[in-house]
């Protein structure tokens, strides 16, 4: 009796926890259903509905010095940046999780506060500190600015991953007279690969998306791409950013998917 009358209460509020989650999807996903049809619209304007519909603005995109040199940039600070911060990031977070020292949650508090401080007040830092130091403008600037931005998601992630392994593997590992380095190598990093990609796509989307950090550190010759979206919508709308940000969200989703794909392909649960 009990249970018929709760029933249709929980199935109310499963209906209504429904329609919040859609509502929230599709106000989410509205700006991407309309940039998109954008990027194949006419030259000249941004139109939606476009009025007639071409390729034009990917070819402006692909064979203007102006755009692709900031892909470029972007493309290349993304990549070292990623590698830096899984260099530096998985080990750290192995070290972190396994063992306990003094001062350990300073340093991993330390690690992480780039999460709570506003980007804002972290990129006019480092630009004071870069421009100091004699690097200001350059790509290793952006790179050691865009690292303080991925490290504590690589870590993060990497400490969660870390969480689920099983300790006895490693413990046979030593026992079996595997040095640190060999039993990490061999026994721990095979075991964290679903963990790897995913922090790495992360770390690798993150960096090609940074704006704010990226524009305090950016030189004449060192452009990213999204510094050279926002300058070109401070003085000009052009309607080639339509095509842009089509290809950005497109890089989103296929490293969602191959995230998803390699994942499923371990056996780890993605939901």
């Amino acid at each position: 009796m009990v249970n018929s009358v709760l029933d249709p209460v929980s199935q109310r509020y499963s209906f209504i926890g429904s329609s919040l989650a859609t509502v929230v999807y599709v106000f989410l996903l509205a700006p991407v259903a309309v940039t998109i049809p954008m990027a194949f619209g006419p030259t000249n304007a941004l139109e939606f509905p476009p009025s007639t519909y071409s390729l034009d603005l990917f070819r402006i995109l692909f064979t203007s010095d102006s755009w692709l040199l900031p892909i470029y940039t972007s493309l290349k600070v993304a990549v070292f940046s990623t590698a830096a911060a899984l260099f530096v990031g998985v080990p750290s977070a192995y070290w972190i999780s396994r063992h306990e020292f003094l001062g350990k949650l300073f340093i991993l508090g330390t690690l992480l506060s780039p999460l709570v401080i506003p980007t804002i007040v972290s990129g006019l830092g480092i630009y004071f500190y870069f421009s100091y130091i004699g690097i200001g403008g350059t790509t290793l600037s952006l790179v050691l600015g865009h690292l303080m931005v991925t490290l504590p998601f690589v870590m993060l992630m990497i400490i969660a991953g870390v969480q689920k392994l099983d300790r006895n593997l490693e413990f046979g590992a030593e026992l079996m007279g595997a040095s640190p380095i060999h039993m990490f190598l061999t026994v721990v990093l095979p075991q964290l690969v679903p963990s790897l990609i995913s922090a790495a796509f992360f770390a690798f989307l993150l960096s090609f998306d940074e704006v704010i950090i990226s524009w305090f550190l950016a030189g004449s010759d060192t452009v990213t791409l999204p510094v050279k979206m926002y300058n070109d919508l401070s003085w000009e709308v052009s309607p080639v950013i339509a095509a842009v940000s089509a290809l950005l969200t497109a890089l989103s989703v296929l490293a969602c998917i191959v995230t998803i794909g390699l994942r499923k392909s371990t056996g780890e649960d993605v939901s």
